[in-house]
């Protein structure tokens, strides 16, 4: 009887995923059906789901008007060069208060992930015209400083949760042993969170490549990555729903293989202990 009731609980929790699952897959499912269906179809009434005329002349059009390729790699330019900095800085620091805590180490974790609920709206005017000043504006640089400095709280908070698990006793016996700090961090600590940190990396390049506020806000054309790629496909006039379909699908189509191919390594990584 119990095992008739856990079998059965299984089967209602896995349902559930399911129904989750899909609920939250069926907007992306969406956008790429709509980005192969002609401007009609795409709103049309009642909608169609699968049987429509497939067509690739938005992709076509797409292409014509726009230099994907310029906007993809600004987009990874800036994705990976905010996460590549962000490691930099936020493994001395998470290092620091995973294993040098203080009194106020707490306060200063809480203090940065408060940072996270400010509005971007209420900071957009003083780094705006401090990077006119800079000259950073619509500049990939630029962009890399703002996505590390915004995305800083979760990178040291994840590494923190990550390095708490290794007990220190290994850091110590490396310090016995002659290691400098900086051979203890590269040489024992990094290895050691290797899934901790890749999964870091990753989700930190999401929430860069995925940025829409700064990146709308901050550059013009130079700079430009693939949200604002989208961003040029809406418009309060004309039918552009298929279209800004395809530019949307083109836009998340290299983040989505990544993360499918790198799903592992995350859910590994944060088992390792940024959940724990």
């Amino acid at each position: 009887m119990a095992r008739s009731v856990t079998t059965r609980g299984k089967a209602i929790n896995t349902a559930i995923a399911w129904a989750v699952g899909l609920l939250i897959f069926f907007p992306i499912l969406w956008t790429i059906l709509t980005s192969f269906k002609t401007e009609g179809q795409a709103i049309a009434a009642p909608p169609v789901f699968l049987f429509f005329d497939w067509t690739l002349e938005n992709y076509a059009i797409v292409q014509e008007r726009s230099d994907y390729l310029r906007y993809l790699t600004n987009s990874i330019i800036i994705a990976c060069g905010s996460t590549v900095l962000g490691i930099i800085v936020a493994i001395p620091a998470a290092w620091s208060m995973a294993f040098v805590p203080g009194r106020r180490t707490k306060d200063i974790l809480m203090w940065m992930l408060s940072t996270k609920m400010l509005p971007a709206v209420g900071v957009l005017y003083p780094i705006y015209l401090l990077f006119i000043k800079l000259g950073l504006l619509d500049s990939r640089a630029g962009l890399v400083i703002v996505l590390m400095l915004i995305n800083l709280p979760i990178i040291v908070w994840m590494l923190y949760t990550y390095f708490r698990e290794i007990p220190g006793e290994i850091l110590e016996a490396a310090r016995m042993d002659g290691a400098s700090l900086k051979n203890e961090i590269i040489y024992v600590l990094t290895p050691m969170a290797v899934p901790g940190i890749a999964s870091t990396i990753l989700l930190n390049i999401i929430l860069a490549w995925n940025e829409a506020f700064w990146t709308l806000n901050l550059t013009a054309a130079k700079a430009a990555p693939l949200t604002a790629f989208i961003a040029s496909y809406s418009s309060p006039e004309g039918l552009f729903y298929a279209k800004l379909s395809a530019a949307s699908t083109m836009a998340i189509a290299p983040i989505l293989i990544m993360g499918w191919f790198s799903q592992k390594q995350l859910v590994r990584g944060l088992t390792f202990g940024a959940v724990k």
